[in-house]
């Protein structure tokens, strides 16, 4: 199983219940926390909690807006109105030891063209998910240190295209100063850029005015809700990743047979001069054969050199039906392919959304009550023993750890409030599947209509290759297969 495929519902925390009678869902019954993973870090001491934890002063005198802002209510056609990036590779550049591979990055919104390597993307990833750690941020294609091939460097580039479309697309940021400086800033040095822009900020919870009042809008039974979400969402990847596995088979196996068409052409007569091939011609081909025929063979009345010129001219059709095929294939990748692999990264960041929160928010909420718990048992065992008061350090230890707790349950009410929204999101990108399929079948009808028409043209020069009464095609008696 892929990451994220356990259900893992009732370790999201509900809306509302205390945060020491907080329990987590296992095969259907409640364990009660501390888990096994807080028991086995019992050992370690209970650290102050760091200044992250901390409510903020102006965090908690937010006031609530009025509506409920859980609802989004965006369509597939205003996420892709958003904008439309490209990216295009440029001429290799060498360094002293490596060749870079650099990007040209265009994007219609800003009306901007900037330059970008791979290390700039990461920058920019990593700045997301620092500033939007409770929100889906794509994950970047693999880096290659060396040996990186033109098929790799094109499916990289591909990959990073659909990355860059998800992100300046979704609805939180695509408002965000961190994209537009990505897509428009023009320096050298991006990267530092964007660091120094996050530096000292804090993320989405920080800043967003609706965290310390999420838990207000989440319904009641959100647990159960986002269970099933999960359970459709990993179902929709299991199924839509074996789909792009079958087009993308049947796009490769269209441009093979391009490939198969147009050897089979050039056997029949050499490549006319200024067709595009990438296999080489063949050294003696049927229709430009110059090999004399001897006389006891052909008793001085042979069809030979009419068949030759008939060969030479049916190649010709054979080249356009190798140039339809390559047609179809690439609209195949492009229409059908890619954008299934844009659906699949959604979906993936979906489920890496899950799992950030299952392993980030409450594994560091179920370590606050941890610590929370065994304070308060050095305290009560340390009054029991003295039946002195507490000491000034132990209290503000008290209340600091209160307040981290404190700050824990909000963000993980602010984490499922976000997840609701993501997976609304992912819901209005649904609609995008009929539109992959639709595009599958206007290719597959018309190549075979664009196909079957050069066909019918070819045909008609096939009786040049028959002698006799026959003029039409066919095989001769006692070789028909009926």
């Amino acid at each position: 199983m892929g990451r994220g495929d356990s259900a893992g519902a009732g370790c999201l925390g509900g809306a509302g219940g205390s945060h020491v009678a907080r329990a987590h869902m296992t095969g259907g019954t409640m364990d009660p926390l501390p888990c096994a993973a807080a028991e086995a870090e019992a050992e370690e001491e209970a650290g102050p909690p760091t200044a992250d934890l901390l409510v903020p002063p102006a965090l908690s005198r937010m006031q609530t807006p009025p509506g409920n802002p859980l609802l989004q209510g965006h369509s597939l056609q205003e996420l892709v109105a958003r904008d439309s990036v490209r990216v295009e590779l440029i001429p290799e550049k060498k360094g002293l030891f490596l060749k870079h591979v650099e990007y040209e990055v265009s994007s219609q919104r800003f009306k901007s063209t900037v330059y970008r390597r791979y290390n700039d993307f990461v920058a920019f990833h990593e700045t997301l998910l620092h500033k939007f750690p409770y929100r889906m941020v794509p994950a970047l294609p693999p880096k290659r240190m060396l040996g990186a091939d033109r098929e790799f460097i094109e499916a990289r580039r591909r990959a990073l295209t659909r990355f860059i479309n998800l992100v300046a697309r979704h609805p939180r940021f695509c408002e965000d100063a961190l994209l537009k400086l990505f897509l428009s800033f023009g320096g050298p040095d991006v990267q530092h850029r964007l660091r120094e822009s996050t530096q000292g900020a804090g993320d989405e919870f920080l800043t967003c005015k609706l965290a310390a009042h999420a838990k207000d809008f989440l319904p009641a039974d959100v647990q159960a809700q986002f269970a099933v979400s999960r359970e459709l969402i990993r179902n929709l990847y299991n199924s839509f990743y074996k789909l792009r596995d079958r087009a993308g088979r049947m796009a490769s196996r269209a441009l093979d047979n391009a490939s198969d068409l147009l050897i089979f052409g050039r056997e029949l007569r050499q490549a006319p001069l200024g067709l595009s091939s990438p296999f080489p011609a063949p050294l003696s081909a049927l229709g430009s054969d110059t090999t004399p025929l001897p006389s006891w063979a052909t008793l001085h009345s042979s069809s030979w050199g009419s068949l030759k010129q008939a060969l030479r001219g049916l190649s010709v059709e054979f080249a356009r039906l190798a140039d339809k095929a390559a047609q179809q294939g690439r609209q195949e990748e492009n229409d059908v392919v890619e954008k299934l692999n844009l659906f699949l990264d959604l979906l993936q960041s979906y489920r890496d959304l899950c799992d950030r929160h299952e392993k980030g928010v409450l594994h560091k909420q179920q370590r606050a009550l941890h610590r929370y718990g065994l304070m308060r048992r050095q305290m009560l065992s340390a009054a029991a023993q003295s039946r002195e008061p507490l000491a000034v350090d132990r209290l503000e230890s008290h209340i600091l750890e209160e307040n981290a707790i404190q700050t824990m349950e909000l963000r993980n009410h602010f984490s499922l409030y976000c997840l609701h929204q993501e997976t609304q999101l992912v819901h209005a990108y649904l609609p995008l599947t009929s539109h992959i399929l639709g595009a599958f079948v206007n290719s597959q009808i018309q190549g075979h209509e664009e196909m079957s028409k050069v066909w019918d043209e070819l045909r008609p020069k096939l009786s040049c290759l028959f002698v006799g009464p026959h003029s039409m095609p066919g095989p001769p008696d006692g070789l028909s297969p009926h």
